[in-house]
């Protein structure tokens, strides 16, 4: 027998019964290395299996849990074009129900006739159909031919896990079950035993057992909001450590002592006011009150600095920029992509143009002989701001004095980069830029080690972005509204999702949108397709074709959703809105309103749509401000 590590929760997952090479290969692709990684996966949800409800009682409005035999499944067509719904007809001792889910045909591989399946999901009344379950959660039930213990699948309160590509959840239910027989009854436990005897919680291997199978008995509702005591104790588990971690790494930095520390008097007073286009917020002023103290403290700064789209982040950052500037020391300002990084420099150099300070590119797209050039200059300090990719901290990029890293767009700046900077001996302030709205507790929580800063509002003369949902029924409306902002010389977006499970299916709709849109809609404009599987190079020229103006619409999936800035782009159309996440459609609709002119983001849905996805769009058309729209989330 192989050896066994001490600490069960180390072990890898190959050890456990069943998982062979493949299987272990699917599980790493999923983030599953170790038991721990099995047992920390907690369940989505919980079905009590004991109470399956019968087809035949089952009413409008419900949202139920059956288990019958698939009578019969297919794919159908529509009226719609590229509208396909995937149904199977359902039965158990009592009747015959339909499940139906919209724009899915890869289930046609998945669930099949003659199968045992598990639904989960709506009930409701849908014209001569007559009563269905719409997109309702599915789980296949395979016979156990004794491979799989008895009733953990059924006949008990049944935890539901997030497939992750082929990793489903009846394996991760199977080997969870299997994981926790090998926990011994006694282990070690990072939560203090006064804290658990003081709110009345279970040990680590109790509280593990109980959050995936749950006793007889326990309440479904408890579980499904996660207030069991087991869940809360878990719950706790994990803020404890993360925020005990947290805690040791503000203590190490705190002992940290940069090289470099800034000054601030009248002169650099002075030559911030010279370079300031327009007046800041009340926001952005505290902002950069909060971010100029930091760099005159001796430690180094780490700072979030968050804002929503267009709340005016960047003009911050380039004033302490200045601030570094001023006091002869270097500044890097990194951003996530090649497009962005050109962005952010012919922004900069804009308002830095003016100024002594020699502002660089260092990006893919400079030649060697650029390069040769711009190294060592870097490295004699005669470059002030260097902007560029991740890139910038590699180990041939050397800095005389760099006293400030800026870094945009990511919300953690990578413990690796900042071992890069410290190698070379260099502790610099970090500011690092986000668009993504944060709760507050949440950024408390998440970036503990950091510093935050918010601006809240929008600078003056930015308009909020006009939010319309529309059915697919007003398709023409939406076009007819495109093309009339295409006439007054304005640009559109139109954007398809992408899920991992319908891939290749959802590749295809895109592909044939913008077939079908440049062909058939609008024949007389400039239609390109943008997508995560083209090259490189294609996509750079499709993006900058449209920063130029020279495409009237861009089809795209979500790769545009962050930080591209395309001031003539008044209009985005977000195909089958239903399938977004809130913060997900927030960004989007970031990418318009960013010039002067007016903007419209329209949601176009498909129904029949679930009531989740009606309270999302619904809070999309109600705000702009993406805080409202996180704390909803």
């Amino acid at each position: 027998m192989r050896d066994v590590p001490d600490d069960v929760l180390q072990l890898p997952l190959q050890y456990l019964k069943g998982v062979g090479p493949r299987k272990a290969a699917d599980l790493k692709k999923a983030g599953l290395l170790t038991v721990e990684d099995l047992l920390f996966r907690f369940p989505l949800r919980y079905e009590d299996r004991s109470q399956l409800q019968p087809i035949a009682s089952v009413k409008p409005g419900q949202t139920v849990a059956i288990s019958g035999e698939v009578l019969s499944a297919s794919l159908q067509t529509t009226r719609r074009t590229g509208f396909r719904l995937f149904t199977a007809l359902v039965q158990d001792a009592t009747g015959q129900i339909q499940a139906v889910w919209p724009n899915q045909a890869f289930l046609k591989d998945v669930i099949r006739p003659h199968t045992q399946i598990v639904l989960y999901g709506k009930a409701e009344y849908w014209g001569s159909r007559g009563m269905q379950i719409t997109d309702p959660e599915f789980e296949i039930l395979r016979d156990t031919d004794g491979e799989e213990p008895a009733g953990i699948h059924t006949g008990r309160i049944v935890p539901v896990y997030e497939r992750t590509g082929s990793v489903t959840t009846n394996m991760q239910r199977k080997l969870v079950w299997e994981a926790i027989e090998q926990l011994p009854g006694e282990m070690f436990d990072p939560v203090p035993s006064e804290i658990r005897t003081r709110e009345g919680w279970p040990g680590r291997a109790v509280a593990l057992r109980r959050a995936h199978f749950p006793d007889a008995g326990t309440p479904a509702d408890a579980l499904n909001s996660f207030q069991t005591p087991s869940q809360r104790r878990m719950i706790f588990e994990d803020f404890f450590v993360f925020q005990t971690g947290l805690a040791l790494r503000r203590q190490q930095n705190a002992e940290v002592r940069k090289a470099l520390v800034c000054t601030v008097d009248d002169r650099v007073r002075q030559a911030a006011r010279a370079v300031l286009p327009f007046k800041l917020t009340d926001g952005q002023r505290q902002a950069l009150a909060e971010i100029v103290a930091d760099l005159q403290k001796p430690w180094p700064m780490q700072r979030l600095l968050q804002g929503d789209v267009g709340a005016g982040k960047t003009i911050v950052a380039v004033l302490a920029a200045l601030v570094a500037m001023e006091n002869r020391y270097q500044v890097a300002f990194m951003a996530p992509t090649e497009i962005l990084a050109e962005q952010h420099f012919r922004t900069l150099h804009k308002w830095l143009g003016a100024t002594k300070h020699r502002v660089a590119l260092l990006s893919g797209k400079v030649t060697a002989a650029e390069r040769r050039t711009l190294l060592p200059s870097l490295e004699r300090g005669d470059i002030s701001l260097v902007v560029g990719t991740h890139a910038l901290v590699q180990q041939q990029v050397k800095f005389k004095a760099l006293a400030l890293a800026v870094v945009d767009e990511q919300h953690r700046f990578g413990v690796l980069q900042r071992a890069t900077l410290a190698a070379k001996g260099l502790h610099p302030d970090v500011l690092v830029m986000t668009a993504t709205p944060i709760p507050r507790t949440l950024a408390l929580t998440e970036c503990g080690d950091m510093e935050v800063s918010v601006i809240r509002g929008l600078p003056p003369g930015r308009k909020p972005v006009r939010t319309l949902v529309k059915p697919d029924s007003r398709r023409q409306d939406i076009y007819d509204l495109v093309r009339q902002e295409i006439l007054a010389g304005r640009q559109a977006y139109v954007i398809y999702p992408l899920v991992e499970e319908s891939e290749k299916v959802d590749l295809k709709a895109a592909t044939a949108m913008a077939e079908h849109l440049a062909r058939d809609v609008f024949p007389d404009l400039t239609v390109a397709l943008l997508h995560g599987r083209m090259k490189s190079d294609e996509k750079e020229r499709a993006m900058r074709e449209f920063v130029s103006g020279a495409l009237n619409i861009l089809v795209a999936t979500t790769v545009v959703e962050v930080g591209v800035d395309v001031p003539n782009a008044t209009v985005m159309v977000i195909e089958h809105a239903e399938r977004f996440g809130l913060s997900q459609l927030h960004q989007l609709r970031g990418r318009v309103g960013r010039g002067t002119h007016e903007s419209v983001c329209v949601l176009l849905y498909q129904s029949p749509w679930s009531e989740e996805a009606r309270e999302r769009l619904q809070a999309m058309s109600d705000t702009n401000d993406g805080f409202v729209i996180a704390e909803k989330d």
